[in-house]
């Protein structure tokens, strides 16, 4: 089953050095059943991202983790999972970057007729501390879609 939705995120970032910077973002998305897998929720990105062209998908698995997959202008693939680090590979335009991920939250009410993700996590760059991360993403159904 997919549904269209329309899907509110606020982003912010934390780095040593340099003032938190946040975002806000509201667009129309996929939620996808993958029925055993969980759930996959996906949208494009915007100019406003600095992101155009790129399409973005959080598979959410039963079992808690959270994989944020980028493909297009940005090519990366984060994994999310509560109090273990992940190795990711993040490709921009102007070179790769290994990246280390660790989760300090996941809060997950994510089901087909929408919900929230929260997802708190600590970024590394060369096994150093870069900077604190926050997703909060809030999912709800697009009545319009319906209407049409």
């Amino acid at each position: 089953m997919e549904k269209n939705v329309i899907i509110s995120i606020k982003g912010k970032q934390a780095y040593e050095g340099v003032d938190e910077d946040g975002i806000e973002l509201v667009t129309k998305g996929r939620l996808l059943d993958c029925g055993e897998d969980g759930l996959s929720l996906s949208y494009q990105e915007s100019e406003l991202t600095g992101m155009e062209g790129t399409l973005t998908t959080f598979q959410v698995e039963k079992t808690g983790r959270i994989t944020l997959l980028r493909m297009g202008q940005v090519n990366s693939q984060m994994v999310f999972e509560e109090g273990r680090r992940h190795l990711s590979l993040y490709q921009t335009p102007v070179g790769d970057l290994s990246v280390g991920i660790l989760a300090n939250r996941i809060k997950n009410t994510l089901c087909m007729q929408g919900g929230e993700l929260e997802i708190d996590y600590a970024i590394e760059l060369d096994h150093a501390l870069a900077g604190q991360n926050a997703f909060h993403i809030q999912v709800r159904e697009d009545n319009r879609a319906m209407q049409q």
